[in-house]
């Protein structure tokens, strides 16, 4: 099941802070593990070799590059450069996402433009660039991973990132009508409060560095009484691209412990 063998996945965002499993590069590993052929790419080249290299340590195959997805040019040339090398685009993967504090007021102007170019614009450039590929085949699967803060207050001020989440949800819904009777398939995941290697930074920003404390609110805020982690958003992108999703599309999987279904 979720056999993923001959099929392309394009991941972008598949590198993560350090050595640690993030959102993209836990994909990438398990849909290489699955058997797709990866193409990854993330802003810091360091980062998505080094996922390279877990996956080809594990006898699978993946090509990475350095790409700005808020950049067309740079998009294009990727996804270009996936197809050059491994022929198609079956898969399309949108991991790139980036938090920033402030409400209307406070959030400076650049702020909020700077968080729609990468939450929002990225999205909408990839498939952009891929989608016609996909087209043309008449088959393809897209996979959005959102936040639980486009659904719902998570206890953090971050209204651009809330907003663009939301957009990123409704913008895959839509696609998802306008594309399906091409045989493209376009759904989202959506993390609730993940234990990943971003969580230090975040705490940072939004608990003044108390990591400890930081994580604790995090874990107590959820239903469950833990986070999730870079896996589970994986395996429930793995099963969005996969064949047996065919006939799932427009819609979202909530992977969160519970935390949107509460109302505390």
């Amino acid at each position: 099941m979720l056999n993923l063998k001959g099929k392309v996945a394009l991941v972008m965002g598949c590198g993560a802070v350090g050595e640690g499993w993030g959102n993209g590069r836990a994909t990438a590993v398990l849909f290489a593990r699955q058997g797709a052929q990866v193409y990854g790419t993330d802003l810091r080249l360091a980062a998505a070799q080094a996922t390279r290299a877990i996956i080809a340590s594990e006898g699978g195959e993946a090509e990475v590059a350095a790409c700005d997805v808020t950049q067309s040019d740079q998009v294009e040339r990727a996804v270009a450069d996936c197809i050059a090398r491994f022929g198609r685009i079956d898969v399309l993967v949108n991991n790139v996402g980036l938090s920033q504090p402030g409400g209307p007021v406070d959030m400076d102007e650049a702020v909020w433009d700077a968080q729609m170019d990468v939450n929002l614009k990225s999205a909408f450039l990839t498939c952009k660039h891929v989608i016609p590929g996909m087209r043309a085949r008449g088959s393809g699967a897209v996979v959005n991973v959102s936040s639980v803060a486009g659904l719902r207050y998570v206890g953090k001020p971050q209204v651009a990132y809330a907003a663009a989440k939301a957009g990123l949800m409704h913008f895959t819904r839509t696609s998802a009508v306008i594309h399906a009777a091409d045989g493209i398939r376009m759904n989202c995941v959506v993390p609730g409060l993940m234990h990943t290697p971003l969580l230090e930074g975040l705490a940072a920003k939004y608990a003044k560095g108390d990591t400890e404390g930081f994580i604790a609110h995090r874990n107590n805020q959820v239903p469950m009484r833990h986070m999730g982690d870079g896996w589970d958003t994986a395996h429930a992108a793995l099963f969005l691209a996969a064949d047996e999703s065919r006939y799932v599309t427009g819609t979202e999987i909530v992977v969160d412990g519970g935390l949107v279904a509460a109302t505390r």
